[in-house]
């Protein structure tokens, strides 16, 4: 999925993308934040998008059960600058992008379209397009 507002991305930035995200998860999998909003909470990271000059990098984020999104977003962006550094250490990169942290929205756009699939009136135009086949 591409979540770039400047047009597609780079075969180099997917690989970045997925090299800080690999390397985020097992930041946060030790546990070592001291943040409130943190405290006893399992963090997804579902996405790195990566600027185009490597040198900034949003991870799309989701604690499990979705439960106080913003606020896990908010609690992982005060510890940012720690979390770049144990990144810097875990990966090879001329230069550890910036990060920040954000909600990741595709599963409510996900849950929302699948409750449109499951309205009576879509169900009926699937039931009618397969009956034409």
């Amino acid at each position: 999925m591409t979540r770039s507002r400047g047009g597609p991305r780079t075969q180099r930035q997917n690989r970045v993308g997925e090299l800080l995200r690999h390397a985020l998860a097992e930041v946060l999998a030790r546990g070592e934040l001291r943040d409130p909003a943190l405290d006893g909470v399992s963090v997804t990271v579902t996405e790195v998008d990566v600027g185009p000059d490597l040198k900034n990098a949003t991870a799309f984020v989701m604690p499990l059960g979705g439960h106080d999104a913003e606020k896990v977003a908010a609690g992982l962006n005060r510890c940012a600058r720690f979390l770049r550094g144990q990144v810097g250490h875990a990966v090879t990169l001329r230069y550890t992008p910036e990060l920040r942290f954000a909600v990741d929205r595709s599963f409510e756009a996900a849950d929302r379209i699948d409750a449109l699939l499951r309205t009576p009136a879509v169900a009926r135009d699937l039931d009618r397009s397969s009956d034409d086949e």
